[in-house]
């Protein structure tokens, strides 16, 4: 068993923009049908963000929703870790944009970039600062506008992901009290080629040629990424139970990265686990990267799926390839 994090989620709330797009709105404009999207990925529909409305506005809401019903003056924050793949720009950071929105005067802060498994690094990355004792209340917010990125003449893609903000606060545990008890993640750099964004950064910066070549949009090797997430989630979820001497069979509730229905259910198979252990909401918000796995708290607080004390597994796969999980008592 590894050393206790002393640290735990004390609050949870997400970010949706109004707009809804459905299946049939895409059949619209992509070379689809509602049928072939819903049976391939179990999404029905998704949110997208305005034109003008990007990652900071999402994840500002988000902070503001969690400040608001957890009664936290945002001076209270000390740090804020923002987890994103589509940042307003390159720099400032998009936590910096966010703290000054919030009016957090008080906190520093920083974006962290790994995909899918964003939300889950940036939630153990804030861990370590409440845990050590030198901050009090730790913002960790995952927010992507990935509409900003999709390429909708990619039919097998485009369809889906959506846009969305979630954030947590995390707070150091009591005595005796249990939060976060382990994580364990992982990276696969061999696999990079299978789920990226070419263009824009250094190798190939913005130019009419990268423009003209469609390089500024998600580029994905499906059936390479839905092999690696099964087996990669289901071998990581197996190695931080057994690290801590548990089973499937002790968790109250796993909440995974929703990318797509058919790898969630892989890997539930896999590890043995009942429909009402896993939190599935991808056919309402679609894939929103950084935000799926907060959303999925969200929801399952609100469904009334977690009670304090129960046993909590995060997971996701994301590009990089990068793999992320988070073992945790529920603590509110």
């Amino acid at each position: 068993m590894s050393k206790r994090i002393g640290a735990k989620i004390s609050g949870v709330a997400g970010y949706l923009p109004p707009r809804v797009v459905t299946n049939a709105d895409l059949e619209k404009i992509v070379d689809t049908t509602d049928e072939w999207i819903r049976t391939r990925t179990g999404i029905r529909e998704r949110h997208y963000a305005d034109p003008g409305v990007a990652t900071s506005h999402l994840g500002t809401e988000a902070a503001r929703k969690l400040l608001a019903a957890r009664g936290v003056p945002a001076a209270e924050i000390e740090l804020i870790v923002v987890a994103t793949v589509t940042p307003d720009m390159f720099f400032p950071a998009t936590a910096c944009l966010i703290q000054d929105r919030l009016g957090a005067s008080r906190a520093w802060g920083f974006d962290l970039s790994a995909a899918c498994s964003g939300f889950l690094y940036a939630l153990t990355t804030g861990a370590q600062f409440a845990d050590s004792g030198n901050h009090r209340k730790v913002l960790v917010v995952g927010s992507d506008v990935m509409t900003s990125i999709l390429d909708f003449k990619d039919r097998a893609t485009c369809v889906l992901f959506g846009d969305a903000a979630g954030a947590v606060l995390l707070e150091p545990t009591a005595n005796g009290e249990e939060g976060i008890l382990d994580y364990a993640h992982d990276i696969d750099g061999s696999g990079g080629c299978n789920l990226y964004m070419p263009g824009g950064g250094s190798l190939h910066p913005a130019s009419h040629e990268t423009v003209d070549q469609r390089m500024h949009y998600v580029h994905q090797e499906g059936q390479q990424v839905f092999k690696y997430a099964v087996r990669r989630m289901s071998e990581l979820a197996t190695q931080i139970l057994e690290r801590n001497g548990l089973t499937s069979r002790d968790l109250a509730l796993v909440v995974p990265h929703q990318a797509n229905m058919r790898i969630i259910r892989g890997m539930q198979e896999r590890l043995g686990l009942d429909d009402s252990k896993v939190m599935v909401n991808i056919d309402r918000y679609g894939n929103t990267t950084a935000a799926t796995i907060p959303l999925g708290l969200v929801d399952a607080v609100e469904q009334k799926r977690l009670r304090k004390g129960d046993l909590v597994l995060l997971i996701a796969v994301g590009a990089g390839y990068t793999t992320g999980t988070v073992l945790l008592r529920w603590a509110y």
